[in-house]
């Protein structure tokens, strides 16, 4: 599944912010930015790739399958490690929501 492919993800993406979390989105140094910068990456590739193969399988111009198959490991390498990320932040919150004040 791409990131594109989530309603949820694409307005999130259209919004180009975390909600009310974001202070100042054109900060080169904010934390949301610097995620929503990722995150546009991420789905970068993964649209790349997935032009890549229709591209392949459709003949509408001459790709070579290392090609295809390269663009296809970059995404879900990405993909891979832009959810063992937000895995970790996960953690970290739920951690952080159970210390005792």
């Amino acid at each position: 599944m791409r990131i594109s492919d989530n309603p949820a993800i694409q307005d999130f993406l259209k919004q180009g912010q975390l909600g009310t979390a974001t202070q100042s989105a054109g900060d080169k140094g904010d934390f949301a930015q610097m995620l929503m910068d990722v995150m546009k990456e991420v789905n970068d590739s993964q649209s790349k790739a997935a032009e890549l193969q229709t591209d392949y399988m459709t003949s509408r111009r001459p790709v070579e399958v290392q090609d295809v198959m390269i663009a296809m490991e970059k995404a879900s390498t990405s993909m891979q490690l832009t959810m063992a990320v937000r895995n970790k932040m996960l953690e970290a919150f739920q951690e952080l929501s159970r210390m005792q004040v």
